[in-house]
């Protein structure tokens, strides 16, 4: 892991990765019996519970310049940072995007980390203020924009079968209406809620390599998915990706807090990371490589591969209950991650039932399943989205998504399944009584 930078194929005990710490942890100056600090910053830690958390690794990773440089007092810490950034390089390089050149762990998440490359770009880009953004309604990688003090064109999505796609004509004929050198970047998006699927990549970094402009990727839970992974490679070979962003928690099930910035030209990676003001945290770092060291290359592959097998076994599953319930899932080939049920019969019978069933959901402890209702308005930044949640103004129905992510198990998939089975089945018999009700309520009124 030393001298090549890459993750070991097998993983370690926790031994060993204990003992790895400890002997990072020596080498900073905090950790030094006869040191004596006389600055402001001494890696000082009251509490001794703190300290063990942290394996005494205080200092943080960074210097006040930039965020990758190594802080002589904490050659620890930085060597932590360094085999962090190789190893975190090999994975991504393992899981589709083998042309990646240069990466770096962030203590920030995927919105705030995706403001520090457009922050980043505004030093190339001066006249620029707009971002050129197909639509997926999630708040995070909207405000990102707003945040860095961008203005978002919002670029419709078109609906081709069940399945939400990008509106490549559109994105083409605002670049020409804005000018080129108006726009900072076009901000594009792989991992999504079904029925949005990936955006096209591929074409996107053409036009973007045509027109001479930035290309962002935000690649969310991406690095799971090998055809996430493949787009973002494809993307880079025939026209332009200049960073993609991928979170730390979704992507390797570590606390949230933490997310990678990629990208292909070295330089460029270097400048976001010179851009990040002060030292960091260390703990996504130290998080991820205890996670990958633990693992190995293997068994995140492994990992991987199982994520995948559920995803077919989920869909295969879910499409057996839609039927039974007269709804049917829809046709999302697209989208390896998400999928979604429609709810058409809940929706026609009730206004609310179908929110309700997401809350029954949640009552019995099934997260992260997303019920999405028709017609839902939302103000994000005083910018209003109509259908928000369902990345289109208009979608034909409601639906529910579940998603098949990294680490979920079989047991994961019946639980949700049965409890899904059940509280349709209740949902159903509330709407009926529901209809009744408002049969005889008009009934009664026609009579009178």
């Amino acid at each position: 892991i030393i001298i090549k930078g890459k993750c070991s194929e097998d993983g370690w005990d926790e031994s060993t990765i204990e003992l790895f710490l400890h002997e990072l942890a020596i080498m900073d100056s905090n950790n030094f019996l006869g040191n004596c600090g006389v600055g402001e910053r001494e890696g000082r830690v009251a509490s001794g519970l703190v300290a063990r958390r942290h394996y005494r690794l205080i200092h943080g990773i960074g210097r006040s310049g930039d965020i990758a440089a190594v802080q002589p007092k904490a050659a620890g810490s930085s060597l932590l940072n360094k085999l962090t950034n190789s190893v975190v390089l090999d994975i991504i390089k393992q899981a589709g995007v083998r042309t990646v050149t240069n990466c770096f762990v962030v203590p920030m998440a995927t919105g705030m980390s995706l403001t520090l490359c457009f922050l980043t770009l505004r030093h190339k880009r001066p006249k620029a203020k707009y971002i050129i953004w197909p639509r997926i309604d999630q708040k995070s990688c909207f405000k990102s924009m707003i945040t860095a003090g961008f203005e978002p064109v919002v670029i419709e999505n078109v609906l081709e079968g069940d399945e939400l796609r990008t509106d490549l004509g559109a994105v083409e004929a605002k670049i020409k209406a804005l000018g080129a050198e108006n726009i900072l970047c076009v901000h594009s998006t792989t991992s999504c809620f079904a029925p949005r699927v990936p955006d096209r990549l591929e074409e996107l970094a053409v036009i973007c390599a045509n027109y001479d402009i930035p290309h962002i990727v935000n690649n969310a839970y991406g690095v799971q998915s090998s055809k996430c992974m493949h787009l973002i490679q494809q993307g880079a070979r025939v026209g332009r990706i200049d960073a993609f962003v991928q979170s730390l928690d979704k992507n390797f099930m570590v606390p949230v807090g933490g997310a990678i910035i990629a990208g292909f030209n070295e330089s460029f990676i270097q400048e976001i990371s010179k851009m990040y003001p002060g030292r960091a945290s260390a703990s996504p770092s130290l998080d991820v490589l205890i996670t990958l060291l633990s693992l190995g290359a293997s068994g995140y592959k492994q990992l991987l591969k199982e994520r995948k097998e559920m995803f077919s076994y989920l869909s295969s599953e879910l499409k057996k209950l839609a039927d039974n319930h007269n709804e049917r899932l829809l046709d999302t080939p697209h989208n390896p991650i998400s999928l979604a049920m429609s709810l058409k019969n809940l929706d026609e019978n009730s206004d609310t039932a179908v929110t309700q069933l997401g809350s029954m959901l949640f009552t019995r402890q099934v997260s992260g399943a997303r019920v999405v209702p028709c017609g839902s308005v939302q103000t994000v930044n005083n910018y209003t989205f109509k259908g928000f949640m369902s990345h289109a103004n208009d979608y034909p129905c409601a639906y529910l998504n579940a998603a098949s992510a990294i680490g979920i198990k079989k047991q994961d998939v019946d639980v949700f399944l049965k409890r899904l089975d059940k509280c349709l089945k209740t949902s159903r018999k509330e709407a009926k009584k529901e209809e009744t009700a408002n049969e005889m309520s008009s009934s009664n009124t026609d009579t009178e």
